[in-house]
């Protein structure tokens, strides 16, 4: 094998896939990239067992092969490359030599015959999307996921293929979020999957890049083909970028049963608006008391917070509400979530009384319900 390639495309490449290495000393294969050679392309794959990830990059390619490398320390010697001309080579498969400028390595490798091959998704459920657009319904939720390892199913996401449409809904038993867009689907493409946190985390960062992307799966695995867009392409990715992830085994808790089926109060209120008060008010609370009060009255949402170490604050918001005087406190990181990462300037908010959840809700399919904190 023999190649010669671009620093900064190499580099582009190395990121993509250095977050998926594994740590398991019993397969020293998983520390390692996955080097292949061959038709102007080099593709580079690690894994970790539970998640796996492959991309290409373009490259002067001299003669076909492969060897896996140490992933983070082949990442360091490309960073610190003098030239932007870079050769590598390997007549074994089992050591590889790095040349730039003046400067030559020789790195002890694994051959690639010990490296985990990738599965393939024949005849299974299979969805295109617009990347960006799957991106912001991920953007949406994602935060909701809980991080409590006693309620694993719970860390994910979950990716609902029904009723003619994609819902995706991510809680952690204190808030939810949930999103869908219509999506024509036959009975026999139905289906769902728990998409684990740390896949949720790599998907978003190569969603960004992607013009296309085909989500494939079965009862255990879930793959997700990213065509990469053109400025991906400039930085030397080619093809599409590969993951690949376990789905998380359980039943996902019965969320519809958490939505609130009717308010009796519903406020439009600008987003921006709300968040700069939330953000500002916020400041004052502590974290032992880790609480704001919105108080809706003569058309007015008051954001205010009142803690015994630091003080208080309090700013009004005007809104359009002219019903009774209610009250309600709230986790501030749990109302900022969903403000910051919604796209639309206008929202609603919907509420009864403060021992019940208030709503967040677009008119684009999107929701997140919050629990009250006692006042």
């Amino acid at each position: 094998m023999k190649f010669k390639i671009n620093k900064e495309h190499f580099v582009t490449g190395l990121r993509q896939v250095i977050n998926v290495v594994g740590t398991n000393t019993q397969f020293p294969e998983l520390k390692n990239v996955l080097i292949k050679a061959e038709d102007g392309v080099v593709t580079l794959t690690t894994t970790n067992l539970d998640l796996a990830i492959r991309c290409a990059i373009k490259a002067e390619v001299e003669s076909s092969g492969d060897i896996t490398l140490p992933a983070k320390k082949l990442a360091q010697i490309i960073m610190a490359a003098p030239n932007q001309e870079i050769t590598v080579e390997s007549t074994d498969g089992m050591q590889g030599a790095i040349r730039s400028g003046t400067v030559t390595y020789k790195i002890n490798g694994l051959k690639a015959e010990g490296f985990p091959p990738l599965p393939s998704f024949v005849n299974q459920h299979s969805y295109e999307f617009n990347p960006q657009e799957l991106l912001n319904m991920l953007r949406s939720v994602s935060y909701a996921q809980s991080s409590d390892e006693n309620r694993y199913v719970l860390n994910s996401v979950y990716f609902n293929f029904a009723e003619d449409k994609l819902t995706l809904v991510a809680t952690d038993g204190k808030r939810l979020a949930l999103i869908s867009r219509e999506l024509k689907l036959t009975p026999e493409e139905e289906g769902s999957i728990i998409l684990p946190k740390n896949t949720v985390t790599e998907l978003e960062k190569l969603l960004a890049q992607g013009k296309d992307v085909k989500i494939s799966f079965n009862n255990r695995q879930v793959a997700f083909d990213i065509a990469v867009g053109e400025e991906s392409q400039n930085n030397g990715l080619t093809g599409s970028i590969y993951l690949v992830s376990k789905i998380l085994e359980g039943n996902y808790p019965n969320y519809k049963q958490v939505i609130p089926r009717e308010a009796e109060h519903r406020i439009k209120v600008d987003r921006e608006l709300m968040l700069a008060a939330v953000q500002r008010i916020s400041l004052v609370a502590s974290d032992k008391q880790k609480l704001v009060r919105l108080k809706m009255a003569d058309n007015q949402m008051v954001v205010s917070c009142q803690t015994v170490d630091v003080g208080e604050g309090i700013q009004p918001v005007e809104i359009e509400y002219n019903g009774p005087e209610v009250q309600i406190g709230f986790n501030p990181d749990f109302l900022q979530s969903p403000l910051s990462k919604l796209t639309k300037d206008e929202i609603y908010f919907e509420f009864k009384d403060e021992n019940t959840p208030g709503v967040f809700k677009t008119l684009d399919n999107f929701l997140c319900v919050i629990m009250p904190m006692r006042i």
